[in-house]
């Protein structure tokens, strides 16, 4: 079995970023809301407990029980948790009387404690909360202090237990990645061998055990996490895998049929279905957003439907549902405030009496990327920028029209062309072109004219959890904006888009 580390999460903005951190070192972890972890067997090396927006003085501060972690199994507290074994434990926790909050250096450290093997005094770390040790339990000792937190770290004597206030999962801590790396590897004894090529070692291993000679279909969208899903199980169970890829008249200009001859190409089994006219008919003249979103989901559920039924004696529903998708479903607090539909769509398991599978549940988007190039995926498929579920149909804003679709398809295309013709496309997390419900003056020749405004969006990110504006070179976007405004009739003006998520989204819809 894998070995691993537990994540309990305490709703800190930062938990995901501690479990990237520790995957970066090949090892494989998993995180679990503070009240749902599981009981550490043989295969935990290791828990981690995370920071908090909450107080520990609180009245209704999140409170674990550790009796079968504490003093058994090697344990770091961050931040909150930090704090949470020492107020718990004998020791005060008060309100800080002053800010700590941002950079801070650690003026002394205890280089023989083997958390801080090969740090040094001096060494930054990030800050990040409102309530400071101030008292801590007997047998506890110290271990790290900055200029304002004498106890910045400690250790509990006769236990593999650490205590640390500030960050290490965070850019800012610099020496961040070494002090995980000791606690991972120096105190748990992990041994870095979870990788991509091991990931996928294992997983067709578990899916022809777990599938034996039962029947999977697939809905392939064209991106990174079906395809990579696909290809995992095509390794793993061969023709019974069916894929099901549907141009819904949504996605990019001559894309539905690219993409699948590079399916059909690299031996995939996989359907191509034509529903465009379907989907363009029921999208006609609608301007909601998530009335758009509703009417895709449903169109597709019916168009899926209708082919999956054609392979008979099929059992399984294979979907591409990665960690994010899997964390957000079993949060601390429950599932976030819906800020628009998810584009997967819901429903069918049940519609079609299917049992699910989810071959990449554990992965972030960046170890997906990874897993296909172990998989020996072309670069043109395992590189391709994200792309939302309901396609055009949602940076097509205001009243759908076909007309409007293709004049966003042909302006589109020259932005990710562009990008690709001058080396930046990789450099980009996503990118796309979106239609305004707006019109401008503009001249052309002698004539004025009166016609739409488009937005270059181009974002870089990791995860799309947050992200960037690309700083694209202003030459570029020069030459970009030339283009559509000579090549696309219908189109006078063009804008870029310089805002970051948070606070908006990467998508406008």
């Amino acid at each position: 079995m894998q070995e691993k580390i537990l994540i309990l999460d305490f709703g800190s903005q930062y938990t995901q970023l501690i479990a990237r951190r520790i995957r970066e070192l090949n090892v494989y972890c998993e995180i679990y809301p503070f009240n749902h972890f599981p009981t550490p067997d043989n295969n935990v090396k290791g828990v981690i407990l995370s920071g908090s927006p909450s107080s520990v003085r609180d009245k209704n501060a999140p409170s674990p029980d550790l009796s079968k972690i504490k003093g058994i199994t090697p344990l770091l507290g961050v931040c909150y948790g930090a704090q949470f074994l020492v107020q718990n434990y004998g020791g005060e926790v008060k309100p800080s009387g002053i800010r700590e909050y941002g950079r801070a250096k650690l003026i002394s450290v205890n280089s023989n404690d083997p958390l801080f093997a090969d740090i040094k005094p001096g060494t930054q770390v990030w800050m990040s909360h409102a309530d400071t040790i101030a008292s801590i339990p007997p047998g506890y000792e110290i271990t790290g202090s900055t200029a304002d937190v004498e106890a910045a770290a400690y250790h509990i004597k006769g236990e593999n237990t650490w205590g640390i206030q500030f960050h290490p999962e965070v850019y800012h801590t610099t020496d961040g990645t070494q002090i995980l790396k000791n606690f991972v590897t120096d105190i748990c004894k992990c041994s870095q061998n979870w990788t991509a090529d091991s990931f996928v070692g294992t997983t067709v291993v578990d899916l022809k055990e777990k599938l034996g000679d039962d029947k999977v279909i697939l809905g392939l969208s064209g991106g990174v996490d079906s395809s990579v899903a696909a290809f995992l199980l095509h390794k793993a169970i061969g023709k019974n895998l069916t894929c099901i890829f549907v141009d819904n008249g949504l996605l990019r200009k001559n894309e539905f049929n690219k993409v699948l001859e590079s399916y059909l190409g690299l031996g995939l089994n996989v359907v191509g279905v034509d529903a465009c006219d379907r989907f363009l008919d029921q999208l006609e003249g609608v301007s909601d957003p998530e009335t758009k979103r509703k009417i895709i989901g449903r169109v597709f559920i019916e168009v899926f439907d209708t082919e999956a039924k054609k392979v008979k004696d099929v059992k399984w529903l294979a979907q591409g549902t990665i960690y994010p998708d899997v964390i957000e479903s079993v949060s601390v607090n429950g599932p976030s405030a819906t800020i628009k539909s998810h584009h997967n769509v819901g429903g069918l398991p049940e519609k079609m009496h299917l049992k699910v599978v989810e071959p990449l549940r554990l992965l972030f988007k960046d170890e997906v990327r990874r897993v296909g190039q172990a998989l020996g995926l072309p670069d043109f498929i395992v590189k391709r920028h994200p792309f939302p579920g309901p396609g055009l149909a949602i940076r097509l804003l205001g009243k759908m029209t076909r007309e409007k679709l293709e004049i966003l398809k042909e302006a589109d295309d020259i932005f990710i062309e562009g990008l690709k013709k001058h080396g930046l496309y990789d450099s980009v997390w996503q990118a796309g072109v979106i239609l305004l419900p707006v019109q401008s003056v503009g001249v052309m020749g002698d004539e004025r004219t009166y016609e739409n405004a488009v937005v270059l969006r181009a974002v870089g990110s990791t995860d799309g959890m947050t992200a960037d504006w690309s700083h694209l070179p202003y030459e570029f976007l020069g030459l970009i904006s030339n283009e559509i405004i000579n090549k696309v009739k219908g189109i006078n003006r063009v804008v870029y888009d310089i805002s970051s998520k948070p606070p908006s989204t990467i998508e406008w819809e």
